[in-house]
């Protein structure tokens, strides 16, 4: 599925090895609050079905038949979720919005790449895109309340860390295995980077795979030296890591029959309570 949440500018000051994060609260979909943030403008007990006026702020990656990204409800800066598999009560990528899809699933993350046409998503044309993660300037989450689950290490949890870039014409989405890397995997410090330097991986068009594979290095990291954004030198992204055992699609549907502007959902009201 497709999700979309609020566009916010972020950094977060990389993490080490030594130390577990903490984190203030621990949900999955069944047990999640109406709003987990101040300041959410959607929500996040989404009930089932989908609605594609659905403001569900909770992301699923889980595999080449059921992921999201963040992206606006309308044209604008609020961001919601578009999933890519009905059953989560938010909205669907439409049918035909993604021309390629990679999913590989390493020991420390899962990840999804691609490319498209997200204008049907409410991606502006000829927007090269940003950066969404839970870490926002402000100690919420960008977006605020957005929350990512993944059963891609076993049974359906939620992942603390994550990031996502969105540009009209391409995406990439990482959530990170709950683990005392994982701050380092799923950096936030690099902004303006994009998915390439960020997510090195395949971004072919007319490919739609799901792989395991090896873990990259993590981002702006090289050696014992760490590159920070706006220094005179940018260093090359790293090695696209190594891939195996991959599955083929001859292409992915949202299975609902969602097209561009289609405006059809199954029931999927929120319990209106206060946060």
């Amino acid at each position: 599925m497709f999700h979309s949440v609020s566009f916010v500018a972020l950094s977060l000051t990389l993490s080490g090895y030594a130390q577990s994060p903490t984190y203030s609260a621990t949900y999955l979909p069944s047990n999640a609050p109406y709003q987990s943030e101040q300041g959410q403008t959607g929500y996040n007990n989404c009930t089932a079905g989908y609605n594609q006026t659905s403001e569900c702020q909770n992301a699923y990656v889980n595999n080449i038949q059921d992921w999201c990204v963040w992206a606006p409800p309308q044209p604008g800066p609020d961001s919601v979720i578009g999933n890519t598999e009905s059953g989560h009560g938010t909205r669907l990528i439409p049918d035909g919005s993604i021309t390629g899809a990679h999913v590989v699933v390493t020991p420390d993350y899962i990840q999804v790449t691609g490319v498209g046409n997200l204008t049907g998503i409410n991606i502006p044309a000829g927007d090269a895109g940003g950066e969404l993660d839970p870490h926002g300037a402000d100690g919420n989450g960008n977006p605020v309340g957005g929350l990512v689950f993944s059963s891609a290490f076993g049974a359906l949890e939620q992942i603390h860390e994550w990031t996502n870039f969105v540009a009209v014409d391409q995406f990439c989405f990482r959530a990170c295995k709950p683990a005392v890397n994982a701050p380092t995997m799923c950096q936030h410090i690099y902004d303006v980077m994009g998915c390439e330097w960020n997510m090195p991986a395949n971004y072919s068009p007319g490919v739609f795979e799901q792989c395991l594979g090896d873990s990259s290095e993590p981002m702006g990291v090289y050696g014992t030296s760490t590159f920070y954004q706006g220094e005179p030198v940018t260093p090359p992204a790293h090695p696209i890591p190594s891939s195996s055992s991959c599955t083929f699609f001859s292409t992915i549907s949202n299975s609902e029959g969602v097209l561009i502007g289609g405006i059809t959902s199954t029931a999927s009201t929120p319990t209106s309570t206060a946060p």
